[in-house]
């Protein structure tokens, strides 16, 4: 079993917020408890488990990480339409953005 370097209480106590200003590191979480602060990660996940892995059963766990890299880097940000892009894909939506 992997155990995490830090806990996930770390992350919200005062002692690393405190650490992370000093180093002038904004953090991207809240306070515990607020749930918008991961919605984006869970959106993605929440697809990536909807539209892929519980669509069959996989064989091995190489098997489930080469059609999950395969997702994400053939289809879900090179054509799938994104809601929050103006139903655009990443990929055009970046190309756009840099012209």
């Amino acid at each position: 079993m992997l155990h995490p370097l830090v806990e996930p209480g770390q992350y919200t106590s005062q002692q690393f917020a405190t650490l992370a200003t000093e180093f002038g590191i904004r953090l991207s979480v809240g306070r515990t408890g607020q749930c918008w602060d991961n919605a984006l990660a869970e959106a993605f996940f929440a697809t990536i488990k909807g539209e892929l892995l519980d669509t069959r059963t996989w064989p091995s766990r190489a098997t489930a990480r080469t059609a999950i890299f395969d997702f994400i880097e053939d289809w879900y940000n090179l054509h799938r339409l994104h809601s929050s892009l103006g139903y655009r894909s990443p990929a055009d939506y970046e190309t756009a953005l840099a012209a």
